[in-house]
């Protein structure tokens, strides 16, 4: 794109680090030889110059210039010397460092600057003289100063020899050859590796370049945490490696459980096993306390190697709501449905004893069958006095003469006229509570199904049961779990939901739902009247469980 800043390559960007890397390491290698040479310097030169100085003080002419005070020989003495050596800092004091004869005339009758030099006691000394005041920034010298002594050893001068020092740039240029060779050997070195090293990371990163690999961990990041499903992953120990935000709302999970094994998370049971490996692929439902949710979980995997699984969670609890209303509809109309069957068989039976002519009969027939069933609905308004939950047994009473059953209603059952919400629940929970008794009794044909209806606190408590053959040992409360049941499935229809969903519409109330077998099964339902507040015991009434 016009106008884009240019990007730097993975490779290009490796060799532009490796190379600054071996540009900073080769100025330091560099400044060691060079300062190694700087020390050599003052070592071999300084030995040299103070062996020059000590010869240019044992020779005769210089010893008998300084005892009769003679220039010319000491003069003589200093241009040989200087011619000899090649060395620019020659000179000769008397005792006291006054120059008497220098290689630079102007400092001759000007005393010597001897600094921390121990010449004038009698030792030779070697080091850089105190820089000259005019100039400060002048070129840095190394000298050495020999004591001259008479025959009689009574020291008569100090001889000076020095040269200026090669500076640091000059070493560096002497060894830049050598230097050159190196970076040079190094960058391609340093370029070899580097590319090899960006194919290498670039083999592993699927041929992104660093900006590619940041930009799809930022949309990757963005389209987990913006879909309305929960996505969980895991890997094989079942150590969560990635959880979006829906997931961790649905899951109650805490912020930082990435990481974190799930066993030690504290979920539900049978939403544990699920996640942990229950099944792959098809959809599988789970109910927990306030909720219902849909799993889909499937294995991942990479090079042909499973490395863990990931898991859809999608949220159904409205799905539940809304059957909860089907199934007020659904008992109307199988009371209709029911109560239609029913007269359409009077009416059969008057219409028939009408053409056999027996008058009679047929109002006799019309009482008995009114009689019946004001008593049926007295006997159940009396006792149960919400009409929604009363209509229901009214239905249910209808249906379970069609199917040969007998339904009787307690009649220490009491319960006054609820709130509509709470007369919903009950509907629901009675009449799967009912159903499932009917279904129960369908093999040995006949049999008693009992229910009782009070009040109980602010709510109500239901009671169901039947004289089929109760719950099997060992099933406990298990037979709630969804996908447990004791019926066959007909037809392909899942079975083990309506129990399940009873517990969750108790639990979702903060009530409870319990089974044990008394001459059949004997269900207990139990459903406050507030809703409110109770999702959170209800769901540690699930991990309870």
């Amino acid at each position: 794109m016009a106008g884009q800043r240019r990007r730097w390559s993975l490779a290009g960007q490796f060799l532009v680090f490796q190379l600054g890397i071996m540009v900073c390491v080769l100025a330091a290698v560099a400044a060691i030889p060079v300062a190694q040479s700087h020390g050599r310097f003052e070592e071999v030169e300084g030995r040299r110059f103070q062996a020059i100085a000590e010869q240019v003080g044992a020779l005769p002419t210089v010893r008998l210039g300084l005892a009769q005070m003679l220039a010319s020989p000491l003069a003589g003495t200093v241009q040989t010397t200087r011619d000899i050596t090649g060395l620019s800092d020659i000179a000769i004091t008397d005792e006291h460092g006054v120059i008497l004869a220098s290689a630079d005339s102007g400092d001759i009758g000007r005393r010597l600057d001897m600094g921390e030099s121990t010449a004038l006691t009698g030792r030779s000394w070697i080091g850089a003289p105190p820089p000259h005041p005019w100039e400060p920034n002048g070129e840095s010298t190394l000298v050495a100063h020999a004591p001259v002594f008479d025959d009689s050893g009574h020291q008569v001068g100090v001889v000076s020899v020095g040269d200026g020092r090669p500076g640091w740039w000059e070493l560096v240029n002497s060894a830049a050859p050598y230097l050159l060779i190196y970076l040079g050997v190094a960058g391609g070195l340093g370029a070899l590796g580097s590319l090899i090293l960006a194919a290498r990371i670039k083999r592993q990163t699927l041929g992104m370049e660093p900006r590619q690999i940041a930009a799809t961990v930022e949309q990757r990041e963005a389209m987990l945490h913006g879909v309305k499903e929960g996505v969980l992953g895991l890997d094989l120990d079942d150590r969560i490696t990635l959880a979006n935000d829906q997931a961790v709302a649905l899951l109650g999970l805490p912020p930082d459980c990435v990481g974190r094994p799930l066993a030690g998370l504290g979920l539900d049971a049978d939403l544990h096993g699920v996640l942990a490996g229950g099944g792959e692929g098809a959809e599988q439902v789970v109910l927990l306390a306030d909720r219902v949710l849909t799993l889909n979980r499937m294995p991942m995997t990479s090079r042909g190697e499973r490395i863990g699984s990931v898991t859809t969670l999608r949220d159904r609890t409205e799905l539940v709501e809304l059957r909860r209303e089907l199934d007020v509809t659904r008992h109307t109309t199988d009371a209709l449905r029911a109560q239609a069957h029913e007269f359409s068989n009077r009416m059969h039976t008057i219409a028939g004893l009408v053409v056999l002519g027996h008058y009679d009969e047929v109002e006799q027939f019309v009482n008995r069958t009114a009689r019946a069933h004001e008593r049926l609905t007295t006997d159940i308004t009396e006792h149960v006095r919400d009409p929604s939950l009363a209509a229901l047994l009214i239905a249910k009473a209808s249906m379970a003469s069609e199917r040969g059953v007998r339904l009787e209603i307690a009649p220490t059952s009491d319960l006054p006229e609820v709130d509509p919400d709470l007369s919903a629940d009950l509907v629901t929970v009675t009449g799967n509570l009912i159903d499932n008794a009917f279904d129960a009794l369908r093999p040995e044909g006949g049999g008693t199904v009992r229910v009782e209806v009070n009040r109980e606190g602010g709510g109500a408590r239901v009671t169901v049961g039947d004289t089929g053959p109760g719950v099997a040992d060992g099933l406990g409360d298990a037979i709630f779990r969804q996908g447990v049941t004791t019926k066959d499935a007909a037809d392909g229809d899942p079975r083990g939901l309506g129990l399940a969903i009873i517990r969750l519409i108790c639990r979702r109330r903060g009530g409870s739902v319990s089974v044990r077998s008394d001459g059949g099964a004997l269900f207990t339902a139990r459903l406050p009247s507030a809703v409110a507040g109770t999702a959170a015991a209800g769901t540690a009434a699930a991990r309870e469980g």
